[in-house]
């Protein structure tokens, strides 16, 4: 009989194939006989490199096998183009001829019982289906953002305006009012190609056979709710089944480069530290990075903060080119690092964020809310300044602050430039204020939903249950 397997497709960037990988060793523990094929893509852009990190999970765990897809060159039109999502979703086309030699050559020696795609490899759904083969997508976001996703085609009948120009609350099922102008970024202006693509994978999702989502009830209840009920799609369009198995996230951390901070925070005082970290790619103007150093120095609070190189001069922020770690004394005001050493450590380009964040020293995260950190700050108890950079960060922050409610906004200018008040008076408030010690025990309440909800009768566990028996019956 041949063995059964589940071939994973993840995009490009580390942060989704972090969460692909997860999702792998999440089917692995309960369902160990199966074999799980990851389809890696090399990125169109530079990117954090994902060789080590393949390595180590191979080597750790041997059911999960890679397979490396030849590497594409995007004609130099689009090559050009400095937009990370619509690099990703314009690879992924002309990658359908590799992912169906891969599906094939996989099902000479398995039988492949699902195949689930990352929401950026959507136009990749006709692959499966011209080979009879089950998709699935998984949603690295929440639950929240992947209802406002749905009912993009929605939005985009009811007007002809782009989102930034709406200047409006948009009404989301199951999402607080949103305002148009902080829908994820890619979407905000109808002309852009990036648009087209959201749009165009939209419409794939209703397609598939079921949307398995990184969240988990108790944290989202209302989006998923509403996403089951229908609501998000035009009234003729059926919902697949919707399958919440998160909170997942990589469960370890720490050795090696993060060591100095670790120990650093082994001699501060439990929950006195502000930790500052903007995921893998967010990156600050030097005008931006003083600013956060003189609010920091002016709030007396202890800090660690992850420094990065800013972007070169007209270059978008966001690091999509090769980052050498920066020279922190010509970056940071004359002076910061020696009148703040005794309660603050500034660590060059990288921390062990999940290890830092379980810290018993860590009481706040100053996050640009991507959804990883924001499910990694969930399962510590800790909780953050929203200071969105890119992506649907801007959605998150208001999802996080009116609806989860563990969040305070950091709050820019119409530029996007954050003064130094403001990230004095923001670290304030989450460190000393009534609202900042009521969000902290909210925080910790959604820590302990989120370390049970994976349990076999709990929400998550049932979910992934159904899940693991509809694949046991396809084929």
């Amino acid at each position: 009989m041949e063995a059964a397997a589940i071939v994973l497709y993840p995009s490009p960037p580390i942060g989704h194939l972090i969460a692909m990988v997860e999702l792998g060793k999440l089917i692995l523990t309960h369902h160990p006989s199966l074999c799980i094929h990851i389809l890696i893509t090399t990125p169109p852009y530079r990117a954090d490199d994902t060789a080590s990190y393949i390595t180590s999970v191979s080597a750790a765990t041997p059911s999960l096998i890679f397979h490396h897809l030849p590497t594409i060159s995007l004609p130099p039109s689009l090559a050009s183009s400095r937009n990370h999502e619509t690099l990703t979703f314009e690879l992924v086309p002309l990658n359908n001829p590799y992912v169906h030699q891969a599906l094939l050559s996989i099902s000479h020696s398995f039988s492949i019982k699902a195949f689930v795609m990352d929401f950026f490899c959507a136009l990749g759904l006709s692959v499966a289906a011209k080979l009879n083969i089950p998709s699935f997508f998984f949603f690295t976001s929440g639950a929240a953002f992947l209802a406002s996703f749905l009912y993009l085609p929605t939005i985009h009948n009811i007007t002809d305006k782009s989102l930034k120009d709406l200047n409006t609350l948009l009404n989301i099922p199951g999402v607080p009012p949103m305002p148009s102008s902080d829908m994820a970024k890619p979407t905000l202006d109808r002309s852009d190609k990036a648009y087209e693509h959201f749009l165009a994978s939209s419409s794939q999702f209703p397609k598939s056979a079921g949307i398995i989502v990184n969240t988990f009830e108790s944290l989202e209840p209302r989006a998923l709710r509403a996403i089951s009920d229908g609501l998000c799609l035009a009234e003729n369009v059926p919902t697949p089944p919707v399958y919440p198995i998160g909170p997942l996230i990589v469960s370890h951390g720490g050795g090696g480069r993060g060591a100095e901070c670790l120990k650093w925070l082994d001699s501060q005082p439990s929950g006195s530290v502000v930790f500052l970290c903007f995921g893998s790619l967010g990156l600050f103007s030097k005008e931006q990075l003083k600013e956060i150093a003189i609010g920091l120095e002016n709030s007396g609070h202890r800090f660690l903060w992850v420094v990065r190189n800013p972007p070169a001069q007209n270059q978008i922020k966001v690091a999509i080119t090769d980052q050498s770690d920066p020279e922190l004394k010509s970056l940071l005001p004359d002076g910061f690092l020696d009148r703040t050493k005794d309660r603050g450590l500034v660590v060059k380009s990288w921390a062990p964020q999940v290890a830092v964040l379980n810290h018993d020293s860590v009481g706040g995260f100053v996050s640009h809310c991507g959804w990883n950190s924001v499910l990694e700050s969930v399962c510590a108890g800790v909780p953050i300044v929203a200071w969105p950079l890119y992506a649907e960060q801007r959605f998150n922050r208001v999802v996080l602050v009116e609806e989860i409610k563990i969040a305070l906004p950091m709050k820019e200018s119409e530029d996007g430039f954050v003064r130094a008040p403001e990230v004095e008076k923001r670290v304030t408030e989450l460190m000393e204020s009534e609202e900042g010690e009521v969000m902290r025990k909210r925080t910790k309440a959604m820590q302990n939903e989120a370390h049970v909800a994976l349990g076999e009768t709990l929400s998550s566990g049932v979910a992934l249950t159904k899940l693991l028996e509809l694949w046991g019956k396809t084929g």
